[in-house]
């Protein structure tokens, strides 16, 4: 008779284990790609004993999903209301630092939640901006003052999205550092200083493929690769569901496509970006403002790769990957160049920080594409950098 590992000493906090468990295994994975056996074996429990704490999946990504925000919040309510910007940030950077593994659902994950759980999530991340909103504006009062409030979330928030082996004292002061700089940032100090992005055309569906291709691709965006069938995108394009298997054999060579062109597209755009750049700093500038372009062009197409390569078969993610470290090398190389006082973990940190800034600054702005909110969120990344606008 086989025995629970857990069961001799039923610890009291098997739930938050459990909790712990599923987040890094979310996280991980993506909603989709995870199983509550893969869970259960993290923890060291059979399937049964997991399903005596929550009854589905479901359940399980909710509960993991208001955890992460409830430790954020919680930290903060710990803070006087009148405290400084750093006091404020701090708990937020040492929470999303100590469960980095965990804690990375709200980013692109969440949109699995059904729409009164996700409502929940954004009421409670809604405090979490507000107070750090309130901060900024005392601190550094002036235009964008929610925008560098996101932007400096997103910095610290990108500790989560990925496995930089980083000490945890150092990872919290790059990106308290990086964060407080993003606040204190001046967009407006930008101007006349953008850098022009010569992005590759948006790909013209001119084949049955294509059009398969950049139908699937909003789809996948707004509802999760998991929730959309055969049957939508076929809808989509004018197809009955048979017909696309002499395209795509399968929903995941679609998904396989669209992070394939993704990782093309940007390739191509960094290139360009860096012709005539005469040092780092200037190479920096185009790199943020080829990224944040590329970002606010490719909106949806972005969004799927990164929320769904996770996912992916490990041979099918590993080319999207290795495109991935390349694209970081490229802004590392010339990170270290620029601050020749850091070491290349904090230089990668700090990249991805500058990544972050997109996200959560672009989605604040509701990727509303204009030329104002392009330069106003690439000053935000050179700030995540801890880089003067030129």
């Amino acid at each position: 008779m086989s025995v629970d590992p857990l069961a001799v000493t039923r610890p009291r906090n098997r739930r938050q284990l459990i909790s712990e468990a599923a987040g890094r295994v979310f996280s991980e994975r993506g909603y989709h790609a995870a199983s509550m056996e893969e869970i259960a074996a993290r923890v060291g429990i059979s399937a049964a004993a997991l399903y005596r704490h929550f009854p589905n999946k479901y359940a399980l990504f909710s509960a993991c999903a208001d955890t992460m925000v409830d430790r954020l919040t919680e930290a903060l309510d710990e803070v006087p209301s009148e405290a400084g910007l750093r006091e404020t940030l701090l708990p937020v950077v040492r929470v999303s630092v100590t469960h980095r593994a965990s804690s990375g659902l709200y980013r692109w994950e969440a949109r699995y939640l059904e729409a009164e759980e996700r409502q929940s999530l954004r009421t409670k991340f809604g405090r979490l901006v507000a107070r750090t909103t309130q901060a900024v504006r005392r601190e550094h009062p002036g235009p964008s003052v929610e925008s560098r409030a996101l932007a400096a979330l997103g910095a610290i928030g990108s500790i989560t999205m990925h496995h930089v082996s980083i000490a945890q004292r150092s990872a919290e002061e790059i990106l308290l550092a990086s964060a407080l700089d993003v606040a204190a940032t001046d967009p407006a100090a930008r101007e006349g200083a953008a850098h022009a992005v010569d992005l590759p055309a948006r790909p013209a569906p001119r084949t049955r493929r294509a059009e398969i291709l950049a139908a699937a691709v909003p789809l996948f965006a707004r509802y999760g690769f998991a929730k959309v069938t055969n049957g939508q995108i076929a809808e989509a394009v004018g197809l009955v569901p048979s017909a696309l298997y002499r395209h795509y054999p399968t929903k995941m060579d679609v998904l396989v496509a669209a992070c394939l062109q993704a990782a093309e597209l940007l390739t191509q755009a960094v290139g360009r970006s860096l012709d005539g750049a005469t040092g780092p700093r200037e190479a920096l500038n185009a790199l943020a403002a080829t990224y944040v372009a590329y970002s606010f062009e490719y909106t949806e197409l972005t969004s799927v790769a990164e929320a769904e390569v996770a996912g992916l078969p490990e041979g099918l993610r590993r080319p999207l990957v290795l495109a991935q470290r390349e694209h970081i090398a490229v802004w590392e190389e010339q990170l270290l160049l620029a601050r020749p006082e850091l070491n290349p973990r904090q230089a990668r940190v700090l990249v991805h920080a500058g990544f972050g800034v997109v996200v959560e600054a672009g989605r604040g702005l509701h990727w509303r594409d204009t030329p104002a909110h392009r330069d106003e969120v690439t000053a935000l990344v050179v700030g995540a950098l801890g880089l003067t606008t030129p």
